[in-house]
């Protein structure tokens, strides 16, 4: 059917307009519309079935502005109710709601908990997590990563920054109980005694659950294995998939034959993705009845021992390892161990590898947090052997050359005692002290970096009064102007395309050592930025003012990488008295622990902030009611920064169900969202 689309567009000369038809995987293709007045703009196309699309204005060439994708238009032909007429279709630009500002929880998979959980949450619990949002007035539920992270076999793969591929999703996720069971009551009867055990520990016990859930699997592909491959439904998902579902499955294969792990056929892999794929979209399909948007997590780095690299290996820096300057979470910095990108070679094929990433990510969500923003304008990187962060330097950077160093006023003897040696390779991975003010640019070691936090280094106190002034000024300039518009120029070649790869709402984590052109990036790409009132991003201000909050951003009270509410609240009585007088606004002491009076205005404060999105952890959520709150607050941190090797194992303490049939609690939950027009 000839379908016409009009749409009311007050032009310039050099803009032009698309329309951009969504296909079912995120991407779209463009349109390109045509108008006599500059005002209607329209088009002719054949629409045999239903399309979801959206409209984007270009400024000679360039994508200037956007509809807002969370909710595109759609069209039916088969509502036309006369199909012999001339159909004509007249859309209005549709821009982010004014009053579009939605409350939301975060929780890990893996922390879920309810009745028929195998000891870690599931894609089932997922669904039920859902209800509890919406039933709560809630509209967006928050997710960390879900890719596959197996790698050892052991607690160490529980970190889920670390997955082995951005494409295929861990198997400790399958919900057991959507799938056939297993023919042998044996079996049955064994895998159900495991499974009560498992679940009624407070904490997820990585290895056990995944090594059961394999085997559970493995009897399963057994049994069903030939059936599901043979069905229609896996020879679609295979042909959507292939390009890294056959690479993932080999990669399985061969490494767990060469660490002698367990010994599983391609067919296997493909059984298991198949069985997650469907489970997860069955998820999404769910929120979006019930009115709840997903948001999943894509973690900044990859498992340099993973398929990714081993499928791409041109994609990445092995004698470099991503991680993070020093901060309030590590002194000493982070060591991720990731290997760095090679964005030449990305950019070469115009960055195909990160768009089929978001593009898959599209399939299963409606926004998506990238992790780290910062590493698309430079990454910290760490040269191989060493551990400390201290030896890393920003790359890409303006490394400085030897005579501007000498402009700065810093005299050649001063720069030949302070300087590092070239790091090798080879070298031991032991780390020395550091003692150090500049380090060796890592590709061309002619060029220099000042070595961060130099200032607490014995070097810089044997420095004459003189030189202490000019070592600060080239500091300063170095790491907060020098760099500012080459790492604007740097995120600008990468992420437009990425962000409109597809239709999710793009939010970044813009915390740490943030360089002033993050923001322009932002602004200009209509990224959220997060917002955490304990991490101001303003230097000068101890805690962050909620109410002046920019609209296009995230509020939160605290992240997976931070203590929770509670937690934070103990921390430093001092800082809490600061808090508890200047920012609440109360007289007298604060009181320990935080009372559920208090964790409710403090909630409030966020809900009630300018941020479209303000998600609160689920700790934080249930900090509000001392009855059903966890009587052990430590007990609900998950991950510490400062632990390079910290074991991913928290668990709410209640399970869902309950959480569900609380119906005083989720009115409460309901009454502040309203009170917060949200």
């Amino acid at each position: 059917m000839i379908i016409r689309f009009d749409i009311e567009y007050h032009t310039i000369f050099g803009e032009d307009l698309f329309m951009n038809i969504l296909s079912h995987d995120g991407s779209s293709r463009a349109h390109a519309m045509h108008t006599r007045d500059g005002i209607i703009w329209s088009i002719e196309l054949d629409v045999p079935q239903a399309i979801e699309y959206y409209y984007t204005v270009t400024w000679q060439g360039n994508e200037k502005r956007t509809e807002w994708m969370l909710c595109p238009h759609s069209f039916d032909p088969k509502e036309v109710s006369d199909p012999t007429m001339p159909a004509v279709q007249r859309d209005a630009w549709m821009d982010a709601p004014e009053n579009f500002r939605i409350a939301g929880t975060l929780i890990p998979v893996f922390s879920l908990r309810s009745r028929r959980s195998f000891g870690v949450g599931d894609f089932g619990d997922l669904k039920q997590m859902v209800d509890w949002v919406a039933a709560t007035g809630q509209r967006i539920l928050q997710i960390l990563p879900i890719n596959d992270t197996t790698n050892s076999h052991t607690w160490m793969d529980s970190y889920p920054y670390s997955c082995i591929s951005v494409f295929a999703l861990h198997p400790q996720y399958v919900d057991l109980n959507a799938l056939p069971p297993l023919h042998h009551e044996a079996d049955r009867k064994r895998f159900d005694v495991l499974r009560q055990e498992l679940n009624a520990l407070p904490q997820l016990d990585y290895e056990r659950v995944n090594a059961a859930k394999l085997e559970y699997l493995e009897l399963l592909f057994e049994q069903e294995g030939e059936r599901m491959l043979g069905s229609e439904a896996f020879k679609i998902f295979f042909e959507e998939n292939n390009e890294w579902l056959i690479p993932y499955a080999e990669f399985r294969v061969e490494h767990e034959k060469a660490a002698n792990g367990p010994q599983s056929t391609i067919n296997f892999y493909y059984f298991v993705q198949y069985i997650l794929a469907s489970q997860l979209a069955a998820v999404h399909a769910h929120a979006r009845a019930r009115g709840v948007l997903l948001k999943g997590d894509i973690p900044i780095g990859v498992d340099r021992n993973g398929c990714d690299v081993w499928q791409e290996p041109r994609y990445f820096n092995l004698n470099g390892q991503a991680g993070a300057p020093p901060d309030d979470f590590a002194v000493d910095g982070q060591n991720w161990g990731f290997p760095t990108y090679n964005w030449d070679e990305m950019l070469r094929d115009g960055c195909h590898w990160w768009e089929r990433r978001f593009r898959n990510m599209a399939r299963y969500f409606d926004a998506y947090r990238i992790d780290h923003v910062l590493g698309f304008f430079r990454i910290w990187e760490i040269p191989v052997p060493k551990k400390s962060g201290l030896w890393g330097q920003f790359q890409p950077a303006l490394a400085l050359t030897r005579d501007e160093i000498h402009d700065w006023g810093i005299l050649e003897s001063t720069l030949k005692k302070t300087v590092a040696g070239v790091v090798k390779s080879s070298d031991s991975g032991a780390d020395d002290s550091c003692n150090y003010l500049f380090l060796r640019d890592h590709k061309n070691p002619e060029l220099y970096h000042p070595r961060i936090a130099a200032h607490k280094t014995e070097a810089y106190q044997e420095l004459s009064a003189r030189e202490k002034e000019c070592f600060n000024r080239l500091y300063d300039e170095f790491f907060y102007r020098r760099n500012n518009q080459f790492w604007y120029d740097e995120a600008m070649l990468k992420l437009p395309k990425l962000v409109k790869a597809t239709r999710m709402l793009c939010c970044a984590e813009d915390l740490g050592m943030v360089p002033e052109c993050v923001g322009w990036v932002m602004n200009d790409l209509g990224m959220l930025s997060l917002e955490m009132e304990s991490m101001p991003k303003e230097a000068w201000v101890r805690f962050g003012h909620v109410e002046r909050n920019p609209k296009r951003s995230v509020a939160t009270i605290s992240s997976h990488d931070t203590p929770t509410l509670r937690m934070w609240w103990d921390e430093n009585n001092e800082r809490t008295q600061d808090y508890y007088n200047n920012i609440l606004g109360h007289e007298g002491d604060a009181p320990h622990p935080l009372s559920g009076s208090l964790a409710s205005e403090i909630i409030q404060r966020h809900l009630d902030c300018p941020s479209m999105l303000c998600i609160i952890s689920l700790q934080d959520w249930l900090a509000i009611d001392e009855t059903l709150r966890c009587r052990d607050a430590n007990t609900e941190r998950i991950n510490v920064p400062a632990e390079p090797h910290h074991y991913w194992r928290y668990r709410m303490h209640i399970n869902i169900e309950d959480l569900r049939n609380d119906k005083a609690f989720t009115e409460r939950i309901k009454e502040m969202i309203v009170k917060g027009n949200r």
